[in-house]
């Protein structure tokens, strides 16, 4: 059978009408092929969410979003229609979870499965939204414009203390001319007394080496000095008197305890009246003597002897202490 030119362009026509209706749906993200269950959520925002972003559980693309409608009747609420693939279950209690799809922008839906029986085909799903990064960048980022602007007023601060300390170095540099000036005119009027201060000084290092020069002798003599003293042997001659004054004390102890000669002149008292008496006797017979000396010289040639007083009243009266 031949077909017609006619209808050759009627089944073209039809074909790519065909074409055409699966293509949109294709780019649409639409699943023609494949039974979906279709959700709805409500959103007072949707920042920017389209038809066919997609619908995520865990990071997997399980759908798309189909169709997004303004509700004027609720507050100019958003209607969110997705299509979810046949085979997920959905419990009761699941959430929606608006999201940034990534740096580059988009929006999608992470579905947060809840713990319920499983949702029927056309049911409401709970909304959530999830702060995106524009919304963190720019909780973060006004921290640090409040910065920058305290730091701008801060910079305009330093240059206007700078421009006061510009004016205070010109001055200085000003002053550090003069100084100059007047330090070379100063070294120029007294160059001669500079001079002489340094020839001096000359003179004094050569005065200083020479002085060094006699010193050189004194120090070995000292040296000599110091070999003496060691050859004294300083070290025995200590030991020997520590050794001498142990000794001393040693004695002193023996005296202080009445042991010995000197201990018993000291400390017994019977002695020491022993003593006493011999001594008055013996003053007494001194005594006599230097009066009567006849009486224990004879040398009498004729005549009697002159015995005289046996003792001295002045003698008996004597008493040595």
């Amino acid at each position: 059978m031949k077909l017609s030119r006619e209808a050759k362009v009627g089944i073209m026509a039809i074909f790519a009408i065909v074409m055409l209706y699966f293509g949109f749906h294709i780019l649409k993200g639409s699943d023609v092929f494949s039974r979906t269950y279709k959700y709805h959520v409500i959103y007072d925002n949707i920042d920017g969410l389209t038809a066919s972003n997609p619908v995520l559980l865990n990071g997997l693309n399980v759908g798309r979003v189909q169709e997004i409608k303004l509700l004027q009747n609720r507050g100019n609420q958003l209607l969110v229609t997705v299509d979810i693939q046949k085979g997920i279950v959905v419990p009761q209690g699941t959430g929606a979870v608006l999201a940034d799809g990534g740096l580059l922008g988009g929006k999608v839906i992470h579905l947060a499965m809840g713990a319920g029986a499983p949702m029927k085909d056309g049911d409401t799903l709970l909304a959530k939204k999830e702060s995106g990064i524009s919304a963190v960048l720019q909780e973060k980022a006004l921290p640090l414009v409040s910065h920058a602007d305290s730091l701008i007023k801060n910079l305009d601060l330093v240059v206007g203390g700078f421009q006061e300390t510009g004016l205070i170095l010109n001055q200085v540099l000003k002053n550090y001319n003069q100084t100059g000036t007047s330090l070379q005119g100063l070294l120029t009027e007294n160059r001669a007394n500079l001079l002489a201060m340094t020839s001096n000084l000359n003179k004094l290092t050569a005065s200083l080496v020479e002085t060094e020069k006699e010193l050189k002798p004194l120090l070995a003599k000292t040296g000599t000095l110091a070999d003496s003293l060691n050859a004294l042997r300083l070290g025995e001659t200590v030991t020997s008197a520590r050794k001498t004054i142990e000794e001393l004390h040693t004695l002193l102890a023996s005296v202080e305890s009445g042991k010995g000669t000197a201990g018993k002149l000291v400390k017994d008292e019977t002695l020491y009246n022993n003593l006493n008496r011999t001594m008055i006797s013996m003053n007494k017979l001194l005594t006599n003597f230097r009066e009567h000396p006849k009486r224990y010289i004879n040398v009498s040639v004729f005549g009697k002897k002159d015995k005289g007083p046996a003792e001295s009243p002045l003698d008996t009266a004597t008493t040595i202490k």
